[in-house]
Formats: structure tokens, sequence, C-alpha cells
């Protein structure tokens, strides 16, 4: 469509001169204007399809800042029950103190796009290491794989620079929190992808994000 010019279907000038004698135009002035006015119209198609592009990005950042939301209450509530010693705790404390920069980051870039912070119940994973431990290892592997399913769909250079430079930290929370836990820091030369639809399956599951409040439960979201 960029190639369409009048000339291909005026061949012979007939029309150019015709709407030329109407208006006073000449035939350089008709065919630059024609060229403009496609330009135009091409812009205005376009239009649409880069508004859609902006609002699925806003989507893909609005579940990032979700899983970031819910990644920062669960440090952060495990830190205020000082359950936590040795190096299970300074772990708790620094990823904590990421995943909240995280949250400002993402608020930051969508400003008043941003979803609202849901409401979280954490049950019992909060409160002792050993439910701490198992969660947070599935937390940033769950992390991970969401980030790497959603990387690729993101259209604004601005917003993809903002996904990766947390993606590569996420990545080095699963190895720090698997080294804690006993197990392989890396488990492959790949890593697997999760879509959006089978992270959000998973963080359903868990009931950690709840509109109501609710009684304490066990956890269940331990890997």
């Amino acid at each position: 469509m960029d190639d369409l010019r009048l000339e291909h279907l005026d061949r012979d000038g007939a029309l150019a001169e015709a709407i030329a004698a109407l208006h006073g135009h000449t035939r350089t002035d008709l065919l630059r204007g024609a060229v403009a006015g496609s330009a135009a119209l091409l812009a205005v198609c376009a239009a649409p399809a880069r508004a859609a592009a902006r609002d699925r990005d806003v989507a893909i950042l609005n579940f990032a800042l979700t899983l970031e939301e819910l990644q920062a209450a669960f440090y952060t509530e495990v830190e205020r029950n000082k359950v936590l010693r040795g190096d299970l705790r300074e772990q708790a404390t620094v990823v904590g103190g990421h995943e909240r920069a995280h949250v400002r980051a993402f608020r930051e870039v969508l400003g008043s796009r941003a979803a609202k912070r849901p409401r979280f119940d954490f049950g019992g994973a909060t409160e002792g290491s050993g439910a701490f431990r198992r969660t947070a290892v599935a937390f940033e592997d769950l992390a991970v794989a969401a980030y790497k399913g959603q990387a690729p769909r993101i259209r604004s250079r601005e917003y993809l620079a903002s996904a990766l430079a947390i993606h590569s930290v996420e990545a080095r929370h699963a190895a720090w929190i698997r080294r804690l836990a006993g197990k392989s820091p890396v488990t492959g030369p790949f890593d697997d992808a999760l879509t959006r639809r089978e992270t959000s399956r998973i963080v359903a599951r868990t009931q950690f994000i709840s509109t109501t409040s609710t009684t304490r439960r066990s956890p269940r979201f331990t890997g």
C-alpha cells in the first residue's frame, strides 16, 4: 500500500487534469497532495493498531505489577512477623526491599494506568521459616517464568526495558532462595516460560489474593 500512487490509477493523466481544471491545481500539485493525503490516511489507519499495542503493554505491565505487589507484601509480612534468622532473614530483608522497589518502578512507569493494589492473605506461609522458604522458592520461580512468557509480547521499548531490568533480578532471587532451600540454583540450560493464563491460574489456586478479610489459613503455595 505504501507504493500506491495516483499515477498508478490514472495512467494517461486524464483524471488529474480534470480535477486540476475544477480546482485550479496543476497535476504536480495534485500528485503532491495525493501523496500527503495517503500518508495521513495510513497514519489514521495505523493509530488503532498503535493504541491496541499500548493497551496490551499496559495490561502486561499491570499483570507484572500484581505479581510484584504479591511478592512485596509476602516479604514485608514475614519481616514484620520476625520469624526468620540468619541467612534466611538476610535474604528476605534484601529481596523484600527489591520487590518494593519493583512495585514503585512499575507504578511510576504506568502512572494513572496502574492497577489498584490487591488485598492479601498469606495464611501460615509467613509464620514460620519452613513455610516461608518453600513458598519463596515457588514465588521466585513463578515470577521468572511469568516474565519470560510476557517479555516477547511487549512492544514499547520503555516498558520492555523496565520488565527486563526486573526479570534478571528475579532470576537472581530465585537462585538465592533455591540455594538456601538446599535446591540447585540452576535446573538446566534452558528455562520454560509460563503464559499469563497459566500464571494467573497458579496465583488463583494460592488464594493469597483476597477481596475480603478471611481467617488465617495454612500455606498452600509451597512449590
